[in-house]
């Protein structure tokens, strides 16, 4: 979470491990070649899950009644060796029950993604979305329940870390220092993914570090937040916003702003507005967020300027289903900050420490579930996830946390909940 003001260190520190690891290119490692079709399909040949140490009533299989009272929450573990997902499955009540793991046929990083959106379900709750930033790979699942099924892999270019679905198209950030940009996937009606051709554009910034790719509400924009500093470009500090065209391929990157200092994620309460959490460069008790209206060409106007929440390391954020509220996971403080929304359309603070996890918690992504009856916090320092109900004003309730499968202080990335 910790930054410099050229290469962010992590990337290089990705970079290192990668290296270290021997990845071989997926398009090798899958015996594709460079002229392969982008959409080639690795086959799948049984359901590769593995079971929870849970046993009794709750580790048993649920009925499709109960499937649509409940929900499911899917971490990411992020491995080098063998990246899985952890399924959860969430009772009516927001109480989560580890089932099983699966793996996505990937490799992870080992080491903290720094980024928003790794995992991705799909708006009817159908498919689920995990990039493998070691293999260079997208893996695709279908979703009934809590359970996954394996579908399909693809190559997703060089590190992909943040994912963005609109429609009928799927946007990845690419985060190699080599040439970070965006690259757009097709998504079939059984939510495998072929890819749009001339749709890969560069980022404003060759030094940008990414921290999210994310649609507008109505898919005609993709803002990508940039996480360093550039001084020869201006503004120094700035959000890349795309134009989406006919046919779904972007435009080139236009820079706008930043308010804060290191924008790391982003999300859209409606179609106009946005929010944006700034982590400060982890300087302590300066972290913020700041709201803007977003014009449809995508002009972006300050509304509510890098409003305080005296945390450190502000990364990650949501918004409620409401538009109510705002939460950000504070890496360095341990803590969750509350935001609310006037009805005049400005941000202000609510709670700085809404809730606290402990100064070694280390909480990195946030998730609603439908509805946003409960918010879940995957805590990287713990190999765990955390559970919180949202109250009708907003303010948090601790549940508990669920522990095993992820591991601890090791790069968990990843979190989605329904």
């Amino acid at each position: 979470m910790a930054s410099t003001n050229s290469l962010d260190g992590k990337a290089k520190s990705a970079r290192r491990t990668r290296m270290a690891a021997g990845v071989v290119p997926l398009v090798v490692g899958l015996g594709m070649s460079a002229g392969a079709p982008a959409h080639a399909i690795i086959p799948n040949h049984a359901v590769d899950t593995v079971g929870a140490v849970q046993t009794g009533p709750r580790a048993t299989t649920i009925s499709s009644a109960t499937v649509r009272r409940s929900g499911a929450v899917f971490a990411m573990t992020n491995v080098t060796g063998n990246n899985r997902i952890i399924q959860y499955k969430r009772a009516a009540d927001g109480d989560l029950t580890r089932i099983g793991s699966i793996r996505t046929r990937g490799m992870g990083i080992g080491t903290d993604l720094d980024t928003q959106g790794s995992v991705r379900l799909s708006p009817n709750h159908r498919f689920l979305y995990a990039t493998n930033a070691g293999s260079d790979s997208i893996s695709v699942f279908s979703v009934r329940g809590a359970q996954l099924r394996f579908m399909q892999q693809v190559y997703a270019g060089d590190l992909p870390i943040s994912l963005t679905v609109h429609g009928n198209l799927l946007y990845v950030l690419v985060g190699s220092v080599a040439g970070n940009g965006i690259l757009g996937f097709r998504i079939a009606s059984d939510g495998t993914l072929e890819r749009l051709r001339r749709s890969f554009r560069l980022l404003s910034s060759p030094i940008a570090v990414p921290g999210q790719v994310q649609f507008s509400p109505d898919g005609r924009l993709l803002l990508v937040t940039q996480k360093t500093t550039n001084v020869k470009l201006s503004p120094k500090n700035a959000i890349d916003v795309f134009r989406v065209r006919s046919g779904g391929r972007p435009s080139l990157p236009r820079r706008e702003p930043s308010a804060g200092l290191r924008p790391f994620s982003l999300e859209f309460r409606t179609k106009r507005q946005v929010v944006v959490a700034e982590a400060f460069n982890a300087a302590p008790r300066a972290s913020a967020a700041s709201l803007y209206r977003v014009s449809t060409n995508g002009n972006m106007e300050v509304r509510s300027s890098s409003v305080r929440n005296h945390q450190t390391d502000a990364c990650w954020i949501v918004v409620t289903d409401d538009n109510k509220y705002a939460f950000t996971a504070n890496f360095g403080s341990g803590t969750i900050s509350s935001y609310r929304f006037t009805p005049t359309g400005r941000l202000r603070l609510k709670d700085g420490k809404a809730a606290f996890l402990g100064l070694l918690s280390q909480p990195v992504d946030l998730a609603l579930s439908t509805r946003s009856r409960y918010l879940y916090l995957l805590l990287r320092g713990e190999g765990a996830v955390a559970a919180f109900a949202v109250g009708e004003h907003g303010n948090l309730r601790r549940m508990g946390v669920t522990r095993g499968g992820l591991p601890v202080n090791d790069g968990a990335s990843g979190l989605a909940a329904y």
